[in-house]
C-alpha cells in the first residue's frame, strides 16, 4: 500500500500535538539538522545575507559560526569527520572541517552539465554519497530570496546523484522529478526520496553498493485538508523503529509513515514551514526540528531513537 493510499489515511489519522520545546532560537531560515559524535549539533541558516553553517553545543547554549558559504541547504558527516555540505547559491557540493575550511569537491554531473539547485544529501552503505538537486535555478525559484508566484508552472528537471567522495566520479540516477529534496536511506537498505511539489517519497532499490531498478513510489505525505500554498515533503530521517519521520515544508507536520509507506500519524510544530530533522543522541528518543516561521529549531519527543546514519 503506497502512493495515492498514504493521501487517503489522513482522513482517518489525527494529528498529534506534542510538547515543543524550542532549542535554538533566531536562526534565519534553519536547515541541515546534523548530530555530531559528541552530541553537539550542525545548523545551517538559509537566509541570502547570513548563509552560514552554524555549530551549536549539546545544551543548545553556545553557538558559533563554522563557516559563511552562501546558501548552505544540506549536510552530512562522513565517518572521517567531515562534513559535506549542498551549497544552494556556489551550485556546488562543499567539503568542509569544523575550523571554517572548505573546497568546492563537485561542481556538475560532467561536462558542460553544472548542477542546479543543490538540496540535500545522504551516504550510503558502502561510502558513497548521495545527492539531491531540485533541478530549477535558484534565481528562477525563488528570485531575491521570495518564492516565484509562478512555481507552480515552472519547469523542473530534479536529479538524483551517487557521488564517489574517493575519485569525484558523479552518476546521475535519476532526474525529471518536480523539485527534489529530503533524502534518506531506511532499514531495508533502500534508497528514498522527497519530491516537494507531488507530495511523493520514492523508493530505489540498492543492492550490492548500487541502484538496481528505477523510481519506485512509496507514500505520500500532503494532507488534501492541509492549507493553501506551497507544500510538501522536505528532509527526513528514518527512526529505530522502522518508521519515516518526514518534515512536510507549508503543512506544519511532521508526516510518518509505515515501512509500507502508509500514513502512521502526524506530528505538529510550532510554524508552518518545518524543513528538515535529525533524531537526537541514543537515549533521547527525540528529533530535532527545524522551522523557518518561527526562526527556531524545535525538540518533540518521538518514543524512539533514530537509525544509526551511514558516515
Amino acid at each position: 500500500m503506497s502512493g495515492q493510499h498514504g493521501i487517503l489515511l489522513y482522513l482517518t489519522f489525527q494529528i498529534s500535538e506534542p510538547y515543543v520545546r524550542t532549542f535554538v532560537s533566531e536562526i534565519g531560515f534553519p536547515e541541515a539538522p546534523v548530530l555530531l559524535p559528541d552530541g553537539s549539533h550542525l545548523f545551517t541558516s538559509m537566509v541570502p545575507s547570513t548563509g552560514t553553517v552554524e555549530w551549536v553545543s549539546k545544551n543548545g547554549k553556545t553557538r558559533r559560526v563554522v563557516a559563511k558559504t552562501g546558501r548552505p541547504n544540506g549536510l552530512a558527516v562522513d565517518r572521517h569527520g567531515a562534513i559535506w555540505v549542498a551549497e544552494t547559491s556556489q551550485r556546488a557540493l562543499l567539503k568542509l572541517d569544523l575550523s571554517g575550511n572548505y573546497v568546492a569537491f563537485a561542481r556538475e554531473s560532467g561536462p558542460d552539465r553544472p548542477f542546479f539547485f543543490l538540496n540535500d544529501l545522504a551516504f550510503g552503505p558502502n561510502g558513497d554519497l548521495y545527492l539531491t538537486d531540485s533541478g530549477i535555478l535558484e534565481t528562477e525559484f525563488a528570485p531575491s530570496g521570495a518564492l516565484n508566484p509562478d512555481w507552480e508552472r515552472l519547469a523542473y528537471d530534479g536529479r538524483v546523484y551517487c557521488i564517489n567522495t574517493s575519485s569525484g566520479a558523479v552518476r546521475t540516477l535519476d532526474r525529471g522529478i518536480r523539485f527534489t529534496n529530503g533524502i534518506a536511506f531506511g532499514p531495508d537498505g533502500n534508497l528514498y526520496v522527497a519530491e516537494t511539489l507531488t507530495g511523493m517519497i520514492h523508493r530505489y532499490r540498492h543492492h550490492n553498493g548500487a541502484i538496481v531498478g528505477g523510481r519506485e513510489p512509496f507514500g505520500n505525505v500532503v494532507d488534501p485538508q492541509g492549507p493553501p500554498g506551497i507544500r510538501g515533503p522536505d528532509g527526513m530521517k528514518f527512526g529505530a523503529d522502522g518508521k519515516l519521520y518526514v518534515a512536510v515544508f507549508g503543512q506544519g507536520t511532521i508526516a510518518v509513515l509505515n515501512p509500507d509507506g502508509t500514513v502512521h500519524g502526524s506530528i505538529k510544530v510550532k510554524g508552518l514551514f518545518p524543513t528538515n530533522l535529525h533524531f537526537g543522541a541514543a537515549g533521547e528518543k527525540s528529533i530535532y526540528v527545524t522551522e523557518v516561521e518561527t526562526a527556531s529549531v524545535q525538540v518533540i519527543e518521538v518514543g524512539t531513537d533514530g537509525l544509526p546514519l551511514h558516515g
